[in-house]
């Protein structure tokens, strides 16, 4: 063989054995440090994994805890310093608005007795609509007033304050005949008298039935308003109505109800 190739046959078996040499000593202290360093990476990689997570729970027990006591402040009776909800109100008969001998039963949708009362709520929709079931006939009367009216006399329509139909089927205003409802359609007992009110007229139904006798000429905020006397009883019906509302109106809503 030549010269030159026995050379390199010698350099390769000197780096062979040199390798082996190395594996033998320094090669494997170096792979033994290098997994024990790589296990310490792993340890400390997952102590810091499992800290990190027991902090994330102990900020979401917390986060739960705060939203818990939230609730009950603004669900419970408020002794947290959070305001309550409150329910809408019910539209009813005022008993704050009404005569000195005026009776409202049945949560406030039943009038007796004598003299007139006021709604809880003013018109203050564009179109409102209402009922009024006559339980009982005598003297009664329904339609729209200011709070200025004067509630304990009655029939009402003697001034500018009301404008109501009578149970005669006259509408009166300011003591004046604005509309009549036609002889043959006199509200009885058990009737249902829808009332629409757009600001502008007040109209009539009778049973679910127009009866194109429109008034108008009353100003200023108003509240729907019925008086009885003379043994009448009057229920009023401020939703759940007995007949659909016409088109375009519908229930009396306060004001926070609209906006």
């Amino acid at each position: 063989m030549p010269s030159g190739a026995t050379a390199y046959l010698s350099r390769c078996d000197w780096i062979q054995s040199g390798t082996r040499g190395l594996c033998s000593t320094s090669l494997c202290r170096h792979v033994s440090l290098s997994r024990k360093s790589v296990l310490t990476f792993e340890r400390r990689t997952l102590f810091g994994m499992m800290a990190f997570v027991s902090g994330c729970l102990a900020a979401f027990r917390v986060r739960m805890a705060a939203m818990f006591t939230c609730c009950l402040g603004c669900c419970g009776d408020g002794a947290s310093g959070h305001i309550p909800l409150k329910e809408m109100p019910t539209v009813q008969l005022d008993t704050h608005h009404m005569g000195t001998d005026v009776v409202i039963v049945k949560s406030g949708r039943r009038i007796c007795g004598t003299g007139g009362c006021l709604a809880n709520a003013p018109l203050h929709q564009n179109k409102s609509y209402f009922e009024f079931k006559i339980q009982s006939t005598g003297v009664w009367g329904i339609g729209v007033a200011t709070q200025k009216v004067n509630l304990n006399q009655v029939p009402l329509g003697r001034d500018t304050n009301s404008l109501v139909l009578r149970h005669d089927g006259s509408v009166y205003h300011n003591n004046e005949e604005k509309n009549r409802l036609p002889a043959n359609s006199l509200p009885q007992e058990g009737d249902i008298v829808g009332v629409t009110y757009d600001h502008v007229e007040l109209n009539l139904y009778l049973n679910g039935k127009n009866m194109h006798c429109p008034a108008s000429g009353i100003r200023g905020t108003v509240f729907p308003v019925v008086y009885v006397d003379d043994s009448a009883i009057l229920d009023c019906q401020f939703s759940d109505f007995y007949h659909t509302a016409p088109h375009g109106f519908e229930k009396i809503l306060f004001e926070q109800q609209i906006f």
